[in-house]
């Protein structure tokens, strides 16, 4: 019965010191690899609805300054408490849209 724990215990330490061999080789992977590929970096802003206020602060309470329709293009600029300050790059209007309506595509390497 001794033996028996003591193969045991070999066995699940081998099956742990596998893993961590193989990572330990893979760590040193050559310097031609990237280091971000463009799998890994999240996609574009998106509008989830057919348009979103564009408002002068980040409440719902503020006056709107414009409209982002769904199909224009943006940049967001900064993100707080679920509010994003974005340009909209088809009128050049600035202001906050709600976290909502407005994504980020995920994008994701199957290698």
């Amino acid at each position: 019965m001794r033996f028996t724990r003591a193969a045991l215990a070999a066995v699940a330490l081998a099956t742990v010191a596998v893993p961590a061999a193989a990572s330990a080789a893979t760590a040193a992977a050559p310097a031609t690899a990237p280091l971000v590929r463009a799998c890994d970096l999240p996609g574009p802003w998106t509008i989830g609805t057919s348009a979103v206020k564009i408002r002068k602060s980040p409440t719902t309470s503020s006056p709107a300054v414009g409209v982002l329709y769904k199909g224009h293009r943006f940049t967001v600029h900064s993100s707080r408490s679920g509010w994003h300050y974005i340009t909209d790059l088809t009128t050049g209007v600035k202001g906050w849209v709600s976290g909502t309506y407005v994504y980020r595509e995920v994008r994701m390497c199957l290698d």
